[in-house]
């Protein structure tokens, strides 16, 4: 499987911390190598972003780009497959084996708006992929496409350099840290040691 980067365009301080935090957090989670943010430059998400790739491991690249179209070109000339996620394109059953054949031979962006996606990004792409067609939010979609093009790695990724991780329990949070000590704690609502 080759690289996956995320390129989220048209980061707006003050009014997208929340949801760019969280398209870089699904991303990571759900098997991405990356996220690219355009728009606003903004060091809390980058910072925030990168302390959970120190703790929960990596690898996984955070970083800014001021010129999206520049940074779409640079990939599509170094051989980058652009898939645009919008509720406008092919529904991503259609296209699910083509692209995890492109995946298997070239590194992979996908983009993920923001504000109004400009016309040239549904032109420049190589694939625009609809995860359903009405309303909804691009951490789901995010969330959905890379469920399905990676088969489930999300129930499956592991990062050697993590500090910590959880270790699936049906009655209780048990986290280990990179010592290995397990930590414990009855469930309850007012259980908030633990991560």
């Amino acid at each position: 499987m080759r690289r996956i980067t995320v390129l989220r365009l048209s980061h707006r301080v003050g009014r997208d911390e929340r949801v760019t935090t969280h398209v870089g957090l699904t991303a990571r989670a759900f098997g991405a190598s990356g996220i690219v943010i355009s728009g606003d430059e903004d060091r809390g998400v980058i910072e925030s972003l990168t302390r959970v790739t120190e703790l929960w491991g990596g690898p996984f690249e955070v970083r800014y780009v001021r010129d999206w179209r520049g940074y779409l070109r640079s990939a599509k000339a170094a051989g980058a497959y652009v898939v645009h996620l919008t509720m406008y394109g092919l529904p991503l059953p259609e296209v699910l084996e083509e692209l995890r054949r492109v995946l298997a031979e070239r590194e992979m962006v996908v983009v993920v708006g923001s504000s109004k996606v400009p016309r040239e990004v549904y032109e420049v792409a190589d694939a625009n992929v609809s995860i359903g067609n009405q309303p909804h939010s691009e951490v789901a979609a995010l969330a959905v496409f890379l469920d399905r093009l990676l088969d489930g790695l999300v129930f499956r990724i592991s990062f050697s350099d993590a500090k910590v991780r959880v270790v699936p329990d049906p009655r209780r949070k048990v986290v280990l840290r990179r010592r290995e000590t397990a930590l414990a704690e009855d469930p309850s609502p007012s259980d908030d040691k633990l991560l």
